[in-house]
């Protein structure tokens, strides 16, 4: 039975005047699969992710999502194929509660009283319960990183797509991450670009190396960690 591909890239570049970030990139993410995409500053896994979340527009290439060509699509176009999307930029309303938040991210897909149904699931679900009253801008880092969580996954996406989830969090609010993003992947496929080597044992089926515009290698963590190339370019050198 042949897997069903939601992701695909097609010769995808992207060039900022003379630089090549990505270089004719081919891709593909199927349906359950939980991907994390890694490499050192400047491999181009950043850029290839804004541009499969439309934060910019590829100068060369296809990118499907399904069976949507969604190349030179605005985020909000992504996001209405059922697509959650989570960047480094915050997206969150500091002078709000936690659970105003969230509510308004529900109640873009939801009617009022789902909203209120789902808005209250998703709070328990990301541990935010006790904190459903606080002001976002008051929260720790952490705190602020799983509101934004709590955003994407109360639209009930069936792809997610995260930029760096597990920056800046205690080891504690690490583990609890991944937990919650194993626990995602029960409902949903992923691409996740991290840094954290701890957090992408703890999470990935398949990594994704980038190396100067291109992929070098897309295997098991294990794999990945045991290739000699990989980690000349990558995992003996600290960012």
């Amino acid at each position: 039975m042949r897997r069903e591909v939601v992701v695909q890239t097609s010769d995808l570049s992207m060039r900022f005047g003379g630089v090549v970030a990505n270089d004719q990139v081919n891709f593909r993410l199927y349906a359950g699969e939980l991907r994390c995409l890694i490499g050192p500053n400047g491999a181009g896994k950043s850029t290839f992710f804004k541009c499969l979340t439309g934060q910019l527009k590829p100068s060369g290439g296809t990118v499907m999502i399904r069976d949507t060509d969604t190349t030179g699509f605005d985020p909000h176009q992504v996001s209405q194929l059922g697509v959650g999307i989570k960047t480094q930029i915050p997206n969150v309303f500091d002078g709000l509660t936690v659970e105003e938040n969230v509510w308004l991210a529900c109640r873009r897909w939801h009617d009022a009283r789902r909203a209120q149904v789902v808005t209250a699931e998703t709070l328990e679900r990301v541990r935010l319960g006790d904190l459903r009253g606080r002001t976002v801008g008051a929260l720790a880092h952490g705190q602020r990183q799983w509101v934004e969580l709590a955003m994407v996954i109360a639209a009930e996406p069936w792809l997610v797509l995260l930029d760096e989830p597990a920056a800046g969090m205690t080891d504690e609010e690490t583990f609890f991450t991944a937990e919650l993003i194993r626990e995602i992947n029960k409902t949903a496929s992923l691409v996740i670009v991290e840094h954290d080597m701890n957090f992408i044992r703890a999470i990935a089926q398949k990594v994704t190396v980038f190396h100067r515009g291109t992929i070098l290698i897309e295997d098991t963590m294990d794999v990945v960690s045991a290739d000699p190339v990989v980690r000349d370019v990558y995992l003996g050198h600290k960012h």
